[in-house]
């Protein structure tokens, strides 16, 4: 919810033309997009864990490319789309529907904190371009986050009562043993690679 707020802030001081304010609001939200990347990204990985070690599959639905505002999300849903209804089984679905949603939350963070690092440093060459990127990255995390609950609530109902607590302990470990993933090093390489290919 503090994402949320702090980026409809954040551009709303922009829309209001208080320009300054609006790069001071948008620089508090890498963080906590970093905090809900990174436990999300848990959770799933908890998820398809379980599942893969104790066969508990439930019922899926595969991802609808119209819940998604950018290119690439929508291009990976209708592709995960594809895959379900031509070639995955139930398990291959749900284990994929896990996977590809992880990847989405893990490339969403890091595009996110990278844009909003260009546009809160004056590095950025279109910030239109750049807050139009940054406002569909927080909607597709949401999106992902909207999965994952129903995602979770299937799971659950299929999970027998013993495996709770083992569950429990497993996403909890996956989440203290995730850090931030990217080094400062790494952002600079990212950077120049980034203003290379013009924000494609």
């Amino acid at each position: 919810m503090m994402f949320s707020i702090a980026l409809n802030e954040a551009i709303e001081f922009r829309l209001t033309g208080m320009l300054f304010k609006s790069y001071q609001a948008v620089g508090v939200t890498p963080e906590l997009a970093g905090r809900l990347s990174l436990h999300l990204s848990a959770l799933l990985r908890g998820l398809g864990g379980h599942a893969k070690h104790y066969g508990t599959i439930p019922n899926t639905a595969p991802l609808d490319p119209a819940n998604f505002q950018g290119s690439r999300e929508q291009r990976t849903a209708r592709m995960s789309d594809l895959l379900s209804q031509v070639l995955l089984t139930q398990r291959s679905q749900f284990l994929h529907k896990i996977g590809t949603l992880e990847e989405m939350v893990v490339d969403l963070g890091k595009e996110f904190r990278l844009t909003v690092e260009n546009l809160s440093s004056g590095a950025s060459v279109t910030p239109e371009a750049d807050w139009r990127a940054v406002d569909d990255a927080h909607y597709d995390l949401n999106t992902c986050l909207r999965e994952a609950i129903v995602l979770l609530k299937s799971f659950l109902v299929v999970l027998p009562q013993d495996q709770l607590g083992l569950f429990q302990k497993s996403v909890r470990a996956k989440a203290q043993g995730s850090g931030p993933s990217t080094s400062a090093g790494e952002r600079l390489i990212r950077h120049r690679r980034m203003a290379a290919v013009g924000r494609e």
